[in-house]
């Protein structure tokens, strides 16, 4: 695996790459896998007979033989959640597609790890917990067929318009759970009920090659569709995805409240690495809503090709939070969104009759940035909050509104910053 030389502080990504470049699916590795398909145990293609029984018995299947590959081949396969084991990968053919079962009754109720603590809460249709080696990839398609979940969330909405993201139960999409050496690759990810991937407190991760994509316009949107949620996780490697989703693009993500320092479920988020990516809507790379400690994020040879906002960072009033050493490099906007989109998240906050929290934001680099967009976007925290060491250098935009809204007390440096076509200066 060719990795360019990095920065010091992202050098944990390297044994990040080599960890999770182990033998790779289909039995391509020096020992060839035993493949288990999912017709032989009783999945009936056709997407109308519910498969669930007959996947989790090919993956057990393959657990007691030893571990394999489950293998999905051409056709749509009606499943509720299913869960992997230890030695079984997941690889989907081409034309390969699990299908989610529209009945949340088809999706078990768990204690799980959800928008930063634990509850129970309704597993993904695909599940991966506890496990070193963890192998999903091929040229298919995890299609979550999420229509029913939105609508219902959204008529609650309409109900009460202050519920929060929890009160209607969908489930996610894949879910990967405390986890090592974690290779996701090629897949399409579509339609998810909730959020598409979500890894938690899990380390060695590359993730490569995915699609992901939830409706961002038309009769009806996907709420709270994350494409890739890195929730507590170490030493990830995120290449060459497209995403397009209706929530954060890729979220950074812990715990919050007025002690999630001291969480001991949520270790801090680093060693992040995002490049070859493209963005198109949504809200672009976040940290937040619920995180504490995010550090050494490189985000680099990315683009944004449609409406989403290129960096997005919540700053939740009642949580203690620290962003830093965050560099994005070689960033290409073609776009109708912010670049920077630095702001109060104040939505279901909670102080629990604490003192109100500080924020800090610093060490937060953007070099080599071009192109079009809508706005410069906003730059400011809550009363207290320290926001330093923001360095905007060699960045050339188009931009239809070209202020940038900072807030007082910002430590912000502009080097070599035009805007459509004139020199530009810190606010």
């Amino acid at each position: 695996m060719n990795l360019a030389p990095l920065p010091r502080s992202f050098r944990g990504l390297a044994a990040c790459a080599l960890l999770a470049g182990g033998a790779s699916l289909r039995g391509q590795g020096s020992v060839p896998a035993r493949h288990f398909l999912i017709t032989d145990f009783g999945a009936v293609a056709g997407g109308k007979t519910l498969d669930t029984a007959a996947i989790q018995r090919t993956i057990d299947q393959a657990a007691a033989a030893g571990g394999g590959v489950v293998e999905v081949p051409k056709g749509t396969f009606l499943t509720g959640s299913v869960f992997l084991k230890p030695g079984v990968e997941l690889y989907l053919d081409e034309g390969g597609v699990l299908f989610g079962s529209d009945r949340i009754e088809d999706y078990p109720k768990r204690v799980t790890r959800i928008e930063g603590h634990f509850e129970p809460w309704r597993m993904a249709l695909v599940n991966a917990q506890e496990m070193d080696r963890v192998r999903i990839g091929g040229k298919g398609r995890l299609d979550g067929n999420g229509f029913l979940f939105w609508a219902a969330f959204w008529q609650r909405r309409h109900e009460n318009p202050a519920c929060t993201n929890l009160e209607v139960e969908r489930p996610r999409l894949l879910f990967i759970d405390r986890c090592r050496d974690v290779k996701v690759s090629g897949i399409r990810l579509l339609d998810s009920g909730f959020w598409n991937l979500h890894l938690y407190k899990c380390r060695g991760v590359e993730i490569e090659g995915l699609d992901i994509k939830a409706p961002t316009a038309g009769p009806i949107l996907g709420p709270s569709t994350d494409g890739i949620d890195v929730d507590s996780c170490q030493d990830v490697a995120i290449r060459g995805c497209r995403i397009s989703v209706n929530d954060d693009d890729v979220a950074l993500k812990g715990s919050k409240g007025p002690t999630a320092d001291q969480d001991a479920d949520s270790p801090p988020v680093e060693n992040i690495r995002i490049e070859d990516c493209e963005i198109v809507d949504g809200n672009g790379i976040t940290c937040g809503s619920e995180a504490t400690v995010v550090r050494q994020v490189l985000i680099r040879h990315c683009r944004v090709t449609g409406k989403a906002n290129f960096l997005t960072l919540k700053l939740r009033p009642d949580t203690p939070q620290d962003y830093e050493d965050i560099t994005a490099e070689d960033i290409e906007l073609d776009g109708g969104g912010r670049l920077l989109n630095v702001a109060p998240w104040r939505q279901f906050f909670n102080l629990a009759g604490h003192a109100p929290p500080t924020q800090k934001i610093s060490h937060v680099v953007l070099r080599d940035v071009r192109g079009s967009f809508r706005a410069f976007g906003v730059l400011q925290g809550n009363p207290g909050d320290t926001l330093s060491g923001i360095v905007l250098e060699n960045v050339h935009l188009t931009l239809a509104d070209p202020t940038l809204r900072a807030g007082p007390g910002v430590g912000l440096v502009f080097r070599d910053v035009t805007v459509n076509g004139r020199p530009a200066a810190a606010p």
